[in-house]
Parts: C-alpha cells; structure tokens; sequence
C-alpha cells in the first residue's frame, strides 16, 4: 500500500451510477486510515469524508480548513462565493 494516494479528478469522466462507486471505495480507504490528496468537485463527498480542505484559486492555495470550518465559515471572499455557487446548485 501506498503511504500517500494522489487522486486528480477521479471521478470527472465516469457516470453517475460508477461515480458512486469510486466515492465508495475512497470512502473505504480513508475509513481505513490511508492519506489521500484529492482535486474534485465533488464538494458533498469532501465535506463528509475529508479532515482537511483547501481551496484552490489561480492555481494556489487560497484557503485550508477543516471541512467544517471551510465550508461554513470561510475566510476569504472568493471561497465563499464558491461556496454559495455551489450550494445555489444543489452540490454542497
């Protein structure tokens, strides 16, 4: 096993019904303890299933938090504009 899993976009070409099933296994292996870093805008699944966040703005960091920090306080202005787009949506 690896001791770091990078996973960029995994899920952006799959559809809905094997989008599902690669959250479930991701979900399952953060469940067993392997650190993950994963871009994706699955922004549901990253509240419910990450301890950390970042949000990523002209390709650099702006903001890092706790999911639950981050999403229902952020700092920065664009982080919550973001956010409220997204939730506008219905993917938060």
């Amino acid at each position: 096993d690896p001791d770091v899993l990078l996973l960029d976009e995994i899920t952006s070409a799959l559809d809905p019904e094997l989008v599902g099933e690669v959250l479930s296994v991701i979900r399952d292996l953060a469940q067993r303890g392997l650190t993950m870093i994963l871009a994706t805008h699955e922004m549901g699944f990253a509240r419910d299933v990450a301890t950390s966040v970042s949000f990523l703005h002209e390709g650099r960091v702006l903001e890092s938090a706790p999911p639950a920090e981050l999403f229902c306080d952020p700092k920065f202005e664009r982080t919550k504009q973001f956010l409220a787009r997204v939730s506008e949506a219905g993917r938060l």
